[in-house]
């Protein structure tokens, strides 16, 4: 098996979108002789599964106050909150490899790896998840694409357990969607149910550990190693820019879905309903029982077809002034309401 990892000039890359985009390059362009392992450790980010709606997985607020990205991934499955204190395994393995929808064969190679670090209780139970004393330390994905099988998963030997919840628990707004959502487990650490011996260990000398364990080697200096070239790295760019840094396949993937809003102001309840495809306002219905000199329909016409962004719905306001519709309400506190935002103002 070779093991190609995230470097460039010989430094890792932990940028979200460029680890997703060399998988991708790799099992799309490259066909050695033998399967691949990538580990990837990525900046904090949140990774949501091919078909989830972004909307009802984040709470957008807390990515965008925090610097977490979001990167959609090309396989099914949850979101995951990943970061620099876990590692993230996949693989590409041929299509004659009887592994294909069997995460207990996928992940048996990490059982025995951490049963031989005195790790103990450790179970492959549901469709796709690990569990160390009943709490979930991995969830997996895997899928078929150019006859060969790509499937992953990330090891959480120390979890960022306060971003992990605040990140993966979306604002309440009542949303309609027929997006495949999280199923929300209790998460378990690694590091915790390692022996003494063992508990120091660093995030990097556990990846070195896993990566022989996985390659059947005794020291990483011995893996078959295959360098991305720089034409390698041109074709990784080219990915990276035109789906994994792009907004529409991150977020505006998932064709449509509904949700409404509601909140008592100092000028009257409002509500707002919106339709939403390819995460653009389709259609929008504001009502409430506030006061207004001017027809609401002034407002909703300006954001039809506005991308659900907060700059890009502040900039298509710009031209109308609001205290016509809701008196002293500012259009920044307007669009934080739109997005569930949470505001200390709300004029």
């Amino acid at each position: 098996m070779y093991l190609i990892e995230p470097k460039r000039n010989g430094e890792w890359v932990y940028d979200p979108g460029f680890s997703m985009a060399i998988q991708e390059y790799v099992k799309d362009h490259l066909f050695l002789d033998d399967d691949v392992l990538f580990p990837y450790m990525m900046e904090p980010a949140v990774q949501i599964g091919k078909f989830q709606n972004a909307y009802e997985e984040l709470n957008q607020p807390y990515l965008d106050e925090h610097g977490i990205k979001m990167i959609r991934r090309e396989t099914g499955g949850g979101a995951v909150y990943l970061d620099d204190r876990n590692m993230s395994f996949c693989f590409l393995f041929s299509g004659d490899n009887n592994i294909y929808g069997n995460y207990g064969l996928l992940y048996d190679p990490v059982i025995k790896a951490l049963q031989k670090l005195g790790v103990q209780n450790i179970e492959q139970k549901g469709r796709n998840d690990l569990l160390l004393d009943g709490k979930k330390i991995s969830g997996a994905a895997m899928t078929l694409q150019n006859g060969r099988i790509y499937a992953g998963y990330s090891l959480l030997l120390d979890p960022n357990y306060e971003a992990m919840v605040s990140a993966l628990t979306p604002n309440q707004k009542k949303i309609e969607s027929h997006g495949i959502q999280s199923v929300r487990s209790r998460v378990g650490s690694i590091r915790e149910h390692l022996p003494p011996e063992y508990r120091d260990m660093s995030v990097w000398d556990f990846t070195d550990y896993m990566i022989c364990e996985l390659l059947g080697i005794q020291d990483v200096s011995e893996a078959k190693r295959y360098e991305l070239t720089e034409e390698d790295w041109a074709g990784i760019e080219k990915i990276t820019a035109e789906k994994y840094h792009n907004w529409d396949w991150n977020y505006g993937r998932f064709k449509e879905f509904t949700y409404q809003v509601t909140e008592r102001f100092p000028m009257g309840t409002m509500n707002i309903g919106l339709s939403i495809e390819h995460a653009k306002i389709s259609s929008m219905q504001i009502t409430g029982d506030f006061f207004g000199t001017k027809d609401m329909s002034d407002i909703e016409k300006t954001l039809i077809g506005t991308r659900l962004k907060k700059d890009e719905l502040l900039t298509a306001l710009k031209p109308l002034d609001l205290t016509h519709y809701f008196g002293n309400l500012s259009k920044e506190t307007f669009i934080n309401f739109m997005l569930s935002i949470p505001t200390t103002s709300q004029v």
